[in-house]
């Protein structure tokens, strides 16, 4: 049982404070983080020529981030109920923020690995305590109209990530879309400052046993499928890859023994929307982290655009997102979340497949618009609806493990989806009798033979049709949501009843 460690005249209540301005505070923080996510992938030929590398390297540079990131997420959670949400954030934000100098002045692709896995680090700080101070300053009544924001701040991410990366890209070289964090970061820390609650914090122990099991065996698991195509899936790399399920195994089982404080609480796992949401929010992870690596090569190499065109193509998805956020959280806060998240990866999945049989040498550019407004309009009833339902009925001492516990398996979702997209990648140049892409030919530098771009076009499209696959999964458990009672979690009282 935790106990409060903060006296009342150290913190201030959410009632002292306009909830609003510090959500807007926040999300310029998660904002940040989303953009590194999704800004890498339009400077992926860039960073192949210029550090020398290959794609499975340069997916590194994604998947490392992910990594560390989806790790300690776990148990930075608890760390912002322990020493404070605010304080957490902004220790987050200024690791970040160094992070993203050092990615910047790196000149070798082990260097940029190295940062990125610092970087990784804070955004690991920064994301559950968003969720934490959402769902304690808000009550669950108005919840989904928080989130609705969250969500489109996902949405303008999505949107500003890629074009401002192809921008920074064309005009100053890859190295900016790194440095281009600094002066955001530092006006996050000053409005967060100014404008976050100090909130009531609580004891913790800390499962540093469970953080380890976590860690190692998501790098097993992770390493062993990335690099599995290079060597042949020989018997270094399956034995890698049986490890890392065998500890995360022994994870599982620690927690479940663990009588004092585990890092994961399997008990969040009863109620059975959050168990649900955390299936949809992985396969989302996976899917949108994963499908823009193929888009964006295909654009550059065999459509001859540059980096700022080929983010354009992105632009009517985030448009969408965007426009939709608010009407969906009003929504979320009144229809059965199972009708809108269901609704919303249908539209995804149909919307990549769409996708895919687009992506050929001579198919007309702007015929690309319909499916990514398709996606556009899925993107936006799955994530503030997913969110809000993965932590409705989470008692307000859980909030920082549940945050936690979520944002975590996005993650896992998200550093697989890189993982298993360059392994494809490579297979399926392999299977076109195509050697493995390195840069060359990306934005026009060489023209490809017409039966080369055939090929190299077919790879790419097939290797996209691996992210709506995953998302049936994520489809699967959406249809599954119960509609929020009033018992609440574990037969406690609703949260509503507490925040109201």
């Amino acid at each position: 049982m935790t106990q409060p460690t903060t006296s009342s005249s150290e913190i201030t209540t959410p009632e002292e404070k306009e909830a609003w301005p510090a959500l807007f505070a926040l999300c310029i923080g998660f904002f940040m983080i989303l953009v590194d996510t999704t800004i890498v992938s339009v400077a992926t030929p860039a960073i192949i020529e210029d550090l020398q590398a290959d794609v499975n390297d340069v997916v590194w540079v994604t998947s490392a981030y992910l990594l560390a990131y989806a790790v300690p997420v776990l148990i930075t959670g608890r760390l912002g109920d322990r020493f404070g949400p605010k304080r957490l954030y902004l220790a987050g934000l200024t690791v970040f923020t160094l992070a993203s100098l050092w990615c910047g002045l790196t000149g070798s692709i082990e260097g940029l690995i190295a940062a990125r896995v610092v970087q990784g680090v804070g955004a690991s700080m920064i994301t559950p305590q968003t969720m934490a101070i959402i769902t304690r300053i808000f009550p669950a009544a108005r919840r989904g109209a928080a989130m609705s924001l969250w969500g489109a701040t996902a949405g303008v991410a999505t949107l500003v990530g890629p074009i401002l990366g192809g921008v920074l890209v064309d005009g100053l070289g890859w190295e900016w879309i790194f440095f281009i964090n600094v002066p955001v970061g530092l006006i996050g820390f000053v409005l967060a400052v100014r404008l976050v609650p100090r909130l009531e914090t609580h004891t913790h122990r800390f499962d540093w046993l469970g953080v380890a099991l976590s860690g190692v065996g998501m790098f097993l698991l992770v390493f062993g499928i990335q690099e599995g195509h290079q060597y042949d899936w020989n018997g270094v790399i399956l034995t890698m890859i049986g490890a890392g399920l065998v500890v995360l195994g022994l994870f599982v089982t620690w927690q479940a023994r663990n009588t004092r404080e585990p890092l994961v609480p399997l008990r969040l796992f009863a109620d059975r929307n959050f168990s649900l949401a955390n299936v949809a929010i992985s396969a989302m992870g996976f899917a949108m982290t994963a499908m823009a690596i193929p888009l964006m090569i295909w654009a550059q190499v065999v459509r001859d655009l540059s980096p700022t065109r080929s983010a354009l193509l992105l632009v009517p998805m985030a448009i969408m997102t965007i426009a939709l956020a608010r009407t969906v959280g009003g929504l979320t806060d009144r229809v059965h979340p199972r009708l809108i998240t269901s609704f919303g990866f249908t539209c995804i999945i149909g919307s990549l497949v769409w996708l895919a049989m687009l992506m050929t040498p001579d198919a007309a550019i702007w015929w690309l618009v319909l499916p990514m407004l398709l996606l556009g309009v899925g993107n936006a009833c799955v994530w503030a609806p997913n969110s809000a339902t993965a932590t409705r009925n989470l008692p307000l001492q859980l909030a920082g493990a549940g945050s936690g516990v979520y944002n975590a398996t996005r993650q896992m979702g998200a550093v697989l989806g890189s993982a298993a997209i360059a392994v494809l990648i490579d297979s399926r140049l392999a299977a076109e009798g195509l050697p493995p892409f390195t840069g060359e030919g990306a934005s026009g530098k060489v023209s490809l033979p017409p039966a080369v771009a055939d090929h190299f076009s077919q790879a790419m499209s097939t290797s996209l049709l691996l992210t709506p696959a995953v998302l049936v999964l994520g489809l699967a458990a959406a249809l599954m949501f119960e509609k929020p009672g009033h018992a609440g979690f574990a037969g406690a009282p609703h949260p509503a009843a507490a925040a109201d």
